[in-house]
């Protein structure tokens, strides 16, 4: 079975969907519940054909009602643009897959009903999943524009107090303009649960991420970019500095002068095979 074959293995249908489907049948709503999974099944492939090509390690494709979630045993240490690629290779599927409804409805081979149907489907998932909230591609967007000038864990804090604000934003336009709206409250609810998903795990997304790095497995040349730090420092607080595409020289200083300076993997090792948990880069002077 070939990596590209491979991918269909990996599809899971969230109950959510088997819920909508299950009520798409049950009102004769069949024509539209086919174009809903065409739409998102493709826009979901779009991300993996792109992470396969990267050779990224997938565990999963969950379809949703609204889109879906591409879930990759990667921990923000791939290149920026190739990150960027994978994320973008969904939203991008909604151009071809409307020039293409278009072509069969200007041919007579779909109804204009059905054509009309599909682009509703297809634009109304196509915005959904811009919006800037964690875990749709607007939200991971957004992470990646913080990764590129702010260090991780800042730019994942930033990214949810501005993922949790626009949520809010949704759930009082919702009340105000249909708060009757089913479909608007699943989305809501899942996005609020991701969000405090993925805030409960920040910490643990943290350490995966500079595990990666002690790990070495980054395939990029990565720029450098020094961080200057006070001897009194403690190993976490220095390791809280650290940025995405970058490799740190770890420049100590004591009293405004420099003392020495360190690899970032020497400070990483320190931490995780040493267990220096508590130390400070002085202390590790004494040992490198």
């Amino acid at each position: 079975m070939s990596k590209w074959t491979e991918l269909f293995t990996k599809l899971h249908i969230h109950p959510l969907l088997w819920l909508v489907m299950a009520i798409g049948i049950m009102t004769g709503h069949i024509k539209a519940l086919f174009c809903l999974m065409i739409i998102i099944l493709i826009h979901e492939l779009g991300h993996a054909a792109a992470a396969v090509y990267f050779s990224w390690r997938i565990k999963g494709i969950f379809l949703l009602p609204f889109g879906g979630t591409l879930e990759v045993d990667e921990h923000g240490n791939r290149p920026l643009k190739e990150e960027l690629a994978v994320i973008a290779a969904g939203p991008v599927q909604h151009i071809w897959l409307q020039f293409a409804a278009w072509l069969l409805a200007v041919n007579s081979l779909i109804s204009p009903h059905i054509f009309e149907t599909f682009t509703f489907y297809n634009l109304t998932i196509l915005l959904i999943n811009l919006f800037p909230i964690w875990p749709l591609d607007g939200g991971k967007l957004l992470f990646l524009l913080f990764s590129k000038h702010l260090p991780y864990q800042k730019a994942q804090r930033m990214m949810l107090a501005v993922s949790c604000f626009c949520c809010a934003v949704l759930i009082a336009a919702t009340l105000l303009v249909s708060p009757s709206q089913l479909s608007a409250w699943v989305l809501l609810v899942f996005l609020a649960a991701s969000l405090y998903q993925e805030y409960r795990n920040r910490h643990y997304a943290h350490i995966r991420f500079l595990l990666e790095r002690y790990y070495g497995n980054e395939r990029e040349v990565r720029r450098l970019a020094p961080i200057t730090v006070c001897a009194e420092q403690q190993i976490y607080e220095v390791m809280l500095m650290f940025k995405r595409g970058c490799k740190h020289p770890i420049i100590i200083e004591k009293d405004g002068q420099k003392l020495s300076q360190l690899d970032e993997n020497e400070v990483l090792h320190a931490y995780f095979t040493d267990k220096r948990t508590t130390s400070s880069m002085e202390d590790l002077l004494l040992v490198y």
